[in-house]
C-alpha cells in the first residue's frame, strides 16, 4: 500500500517508535490520527504534523480505546491503517510477579490491541482493505529472559493473534503484520513497571549491537505497510539469530 493520502491510527504516539512512525507517515504524505494518555503532549506533538488529529486515551480501557477509534474514523471518514504500537514492560522474577500487574500489562499490550483490531477490521473491509500493524518484540525469541516473562509472553500473545488474524483476514484484502523491533532507545525501560529486577536498557558493548533509533522501527513498519510482508525485523541478522532461538 502506498500510504500517500492514507488515513492512520498511530498509538503510543507521543514518544518513541510511535512518534517517529508518526512522523514518517506524515512525511510521506499519510494523515495520522496520533493517541497516548497526554492530550498536552499530542496537542503540541500535533503542531509538527499537517493534517494530524490527537486524542488522548487510556488504552487499558477497551471501551475508551474503542470510542478513540470511532473518534478517529468520524474526524476523517476513513480509516487506512492501524499501528499498534502502544505497550509497556512489567519486569519481575517470577516468584515476585503480582497478578494485578500482569493483568494490567496484558490489558495495554493484548487485549486493546485485540480490541481495536475488532474495531477496525469492518471499517477497512467496507472499504476494500487496509492494513494493520502489530508491535511485539525481540524477546519472544528469547523466552527464558530473566525477569521479562510477562512482558515476553504478552507480545509473544499479540503476535499470535496477529498471525491468525492475517490467515483469517486476507480475504477481505486486510494485510495484518507483525513488527518485532530489536533494543530500542526509547522511555521503554525508564517507565517499566518493576518489583526489584534490573530495568537498565541494554548498550552496545561487543557483544551485542547498540540499541536501534526509534526511526529504524518506524521504518520497518512504513515496510510493512508498503509490502504486507507477515513478519517483519529491523534487520536481516536479527531475523537469521533470532528465529533460531525459538523454543
Amino acid at each position: 500500500m502506498n500510504v500517500k493520502a492514507k488515513i492512520a491510527v498511530v498509538t503510543g504516539a507521543s514518544s518513541g517508535i510511535g512518534l517517529a512512525t508518526a512522523k514518517l507517515l506524515t512525511q510521506k504524505g499519510a494523515k495520522v490520527a496520533i493517541v497516548a494518555q497526554s492530550q498536552g503532549a499530542l496537542d503540541t506533538i500535533a503542531k509538527d504534523l499537517p493534517g494530524s488529529f490527537a486524542i488522548a486515551a487510556d488504552l487499558r480501557n477497551e471501551s475508551e480505546a474503542r470510542k478513540m477509534l470511532q473518534r478517529a474514523y468520524e474526524h476523517y471518514g476513513r480509516i487506512d491503517i492501524l499501528v499498534n504500537n502502544a505497550g509497556r514492560n512489567y519486569a519481575s522474577s517470577i516468584e515476585e510477579i503480582e497478578t494485578t500487574k500482569i493483568r494490567e500489562i496484558f490489558e495495554l499490550n493484548v487485549l486493546t490491541p485485540v480490541a481495536l483490531m475488532q474495531e477496525v477490521v469492518p471499517i477497512l473491509r467496507k472499504q476494500g482493505g487496509g492494513a494493520i500493524i502489530n508491535i511485539s518484540s525481540g524477546t519472544v525469541f528469547m523466552p527464558t529472559y530473566p525477569g521479562m516473562s510477562t512482558y515476553i509472553a504478552s507480545k509473544r500473545a499479540i503476535a499470535t493473534f496477529s498471525l491468525v488474524a492475517r490467515e483469517e483476514l486476507k480475504k477481505d484484502n486486510i494485510i495484518v503484520s507483525t513488527v518485532y523491533p530489536y533494543i530500542t532507545a526509547t522511555n521503554f525501560y525508564k517507565d517499566t513497571l518493576n518489583a526489584g529486577a534490573n530495568t537498565q536498557m541494554p548498550t552496545g558493548d561487543g557483544k551485542i549491537p547498540a540499541p536501534d533509533q526509534p526511526e529504524v522501527v518506524a521504518e520497518t513498519i512504513l515496510r510493512g505497510i508498503e509490502n504486507g510482508e507477515a513478519e517483519l525485523f529491523p534487520h536481516e541478522w536479527m531475523k537469521e539469530w533470532l528465529t533460531k532461538r525459538t523454543v
